[in-house]
């Protein structure tokens, strides 16, 4: 009865999409306010309807009906509830359940905006956001239903959701992510709603601006706590291994931030019109290829969703919409000339360039690792794998430019500047930048890329630091305010360039953890008995007791106890632990200590089975990389500065 009830509104749902694109569009040819008005409400009825689907669903995970092939498939009778509720976004038919909810969360809350200066937009960002909500229903009601009952009698138990997706992470991480996919979709709907209607302003910009902000967000939120996950789960001293679908999440991040930046210089100088609507579209039909090579099968990854129907009908909707933005952008070409020249190359709009052609170059190489292996098995039947080595040396320089242009474009000006300016204007912060590498080299740092690294972390904080300053003591002696006052109205009336700048910083603070981890990791890699000793990196690891027990939830825990010293001093214990689900799936917990200086990261390794005469153990030490999640800590808040309601646009 109740999956019958499920699948029913699904369908219903699905119905009352396609009505409202139709309507819209026939609305729209006869110029009828009330037949486009059937359509915004129409749209408005699809969030309760898939709310009603998704209420269904969770019901049926938390109640263990067994019965339906989906509940059976990612619960089972010992996962707790919230593990249970969280399943929704566990495996492929309620993660496009999921998704589908959300698109219509986002699209029914832009409708209910006022449209009164934008009324032409309207029926066309309910054609384009339907049009995309509707393909997402088919998915699920045509060929991944999670309300599919299992033929014959039931099963009395489920299989459980795959062990290394009960990670608390992983419970925030796919709706992260999931949130920044979608809500891209509002503003690349705007955009197509402005070619087809050839409003060639800057309006759809501003109306999304905020859409914008919050997709990209959650899409590095999503990223960030992706990077957390693999650390803490995955067992293998690392939080980004260039994994082809960690790059399906990146790639549409790349070009969300070259557009964040652009847009910009089309607010401020009414340039680049074309790029901008490149740059939407391009992260538009990059978050539905990114989603096409999760869900389709075609990639191996500890990521990926299994062997699917639904990868050639992402193939051809991505080249429907690709064909059709484009398109619509050649036939408006001609309207979308700039207003204004470029006549500087070290003006901000300049370098503000240069930044989109640096994240633009990162997303050929990361597009072209992801398509060689699967070009090479096409034509020659052989997959190739391409490691972290090509991304790293392919873009690595080009992250290290990005950063530099971080300590320079602040300081260069709207419309000219030279390089006697920029000298002038750069000169104090990078005499105090300059302290960074000169205190890491007599700290016995001698790697050049590290100190190089370090320098121009150290240039985009001093340069912040002093547009902070600067801004603020211009006010304070305008104001007659104190500096502490004068520095809050100051980011408070200008939330977007401040809340940009601390976002520089935040990405930085992680550069510090990424130039630590990637240049300066060691491990080793040792059978030792209990009461013996690993050394590493001048710590001393005693393995102290080893401890195998049954959890009562069926897991066969195996988790040694470590005590680490460093120079003859306790300073703390670690718990490595080896999990073993009823099902035969294993799971790694590493032991992990964590400071601003170091981690040292301990696996308990099952090769070759584990006794206390002889147990395995892998150990890692990763300097700085706690300096990863500070920076995403201090992301969090400029995003939120930067995004914060100031006024209705």
């Amino acid at each position: 009865m109740l999956p019958s009830l499920g699948y029913g509104v699904l369908v219903l749902t699905l119905l009352v999409t396609l009505y409202s694109v139709g309507i819209a569009l026939y609305g729209e040819s006869k110029k009828s306010a009330a037949m486009i008005e059937s359509a915004r409400r129409a749209m408005l009825l699809t969030w309760p309807l898939l709310t009603i689907t998704a209420a269904v669903l969770i019901y049926l995970l938390v109640n263990e009906h067994y019965e339906v092939e989906y509940v059976y498939s990612v619960t089972n009778s010992t996962m707790p509830l919230y593990l249970k509720i969280t399943a929704w976004w566990g495996g492929q038919p309620g993660s496009l359940l999921f998704w589908g909810w959300l698109l219509s969360s986002f699209t029914s809350a832009v409708t209910l905006r006022k449209w009164d200066r934008d009324r032409e937009l309207l029926p066309w960002v309910l054609v384009v956001a339907g049009i995309t909500l509707a393909f997402f229903l088919a998915l699920n009601v045509f060929f991944e239903n999670p309300f599919r009952l299992i033929p014959g009698i039931p099963p009395v138990d489920g299989r459980g959701l795959n062990p290394l997706l009960r990670h608390p992470g992983m419970i925030i991480h796919p709706p992260a992510q999931y949130l920044g996919f979608v809500a891209f979709t509002i503003p690349f709907a705007f955009a197509i709603a402005a070619l087809i209607t050839g409003r060639t302003d800057d309006r759809w910009l501003r109306i999304t601006r905020r859409w914008t902000l919050w997709a990209w967000l959650f899409l590095s939120l999503g990223l960030v706590l992706g990077m957390r996950w693999a650390y803490d789960v995955l067992g293998w001293g690392g939080y980004w291994g260039w994994d082809p679908v960690e790059i399906a999440a990146l790639m549409p991040w790349l070009t969300g931030t070259a557009f964040l930046h652009s847009v910009m210089i089309q607010e401020k100088r009414g340039m680049l019109k074309h790029w901008n609507m490149i740059l939407i579209i391009l992260t538009f039909d990059l978050v539905l290829f990114g989603t096409f090579l999760t869900r389709s099968g075609v990639l191996s990854s500890v990521h990926a969703f299994a062997q699917s129907a639904i990868g050639p009908m992402f193939f051809v909707f991505i080249g429907f919409t690709f064909i059709t933005s484009i398109g619509l952008l050649i036939y408006r070409w001609a309207d979308l000339k700039s207003e204004t020249e470029m006549n500087s190359m070290l003006s901000r709009e300049a370098l503000f360039l240069l930044n989109n052609l640096f994240f633009l170059s990162i997303l050929v190489v990361s597009f072209w690792g992801v398509i060689f292996p699967l070009l090479s098995e096409l034509f020659t039947g052989s997959k190739v794998t391409v490691g972290p080595p090509f991304y790293e040396r392919a873009t690595g320089p080009i992250w290290g430019g990005l950063i530099l242009l971080m300590g320079v474009a602040p300081l260069s000006a709207w419309g000219h500047s030279t390089i006697k300016t920029l000298g002038r204007a750069i000169w104090k912060p990078a005499l105090f930048a300059l302290l960074a590498p000169i205190y890491a080299y007599l700290s016995g740092i001698h790697n050049w890329i590290a100190l190089g690294g370090f320098t121009l972390v150290a240039l985009v904080i001093t340069v912040t630091l002093y547009e902070f300053w600067r801004g603020a003591r211009a006010r304070s002696r305008k104001s007659d305010e104190n500096f502490i006052t004068a520095l809050w109205q100051l980011i408070k009336r200008n939330r977007r360039r401040y809340g940009g700048y601390i976002i520089h910083i935040s990405m930085v603070l992680m550069a510090i953890g990424i130039i630590g981890i990637e240049l300066f990791q060691t491990e080793t890699q040792k059978h030792i008995a209990v009461n013996d000793t690993i050394s590493l990196a001048g710590y001393d690891l005693h393995y102290d007791q080893l401890d195998q027990f049954r959890h009562k939830d069926g897991r066969w825990i195996t988790r040694a106890e470590i005590s680490v010293s460093k120079d003859g001093e306790d300073i703390g214990n670690i718990a490595p632990r080896f999990d073993i689900y009823p099902d035969g799936q294993p799971m790694t917990i590493p032991g992990v200590r964590s400071t601003l200086v170091d981690d040292i990261y301990v696996v308990l390794i099952n090769w070759e089975g584990i006794t206390p005469e002889s147990t395995p153990f892998k150990v890692y030490h990763n300097p700085l990389v706690k300096w990863v999640w500070i920076g995403s800590y201090v992301f969090i808040i400029g995003i939120l500065i930067a995004a914060w309601p100031e006024k209705e646009d």
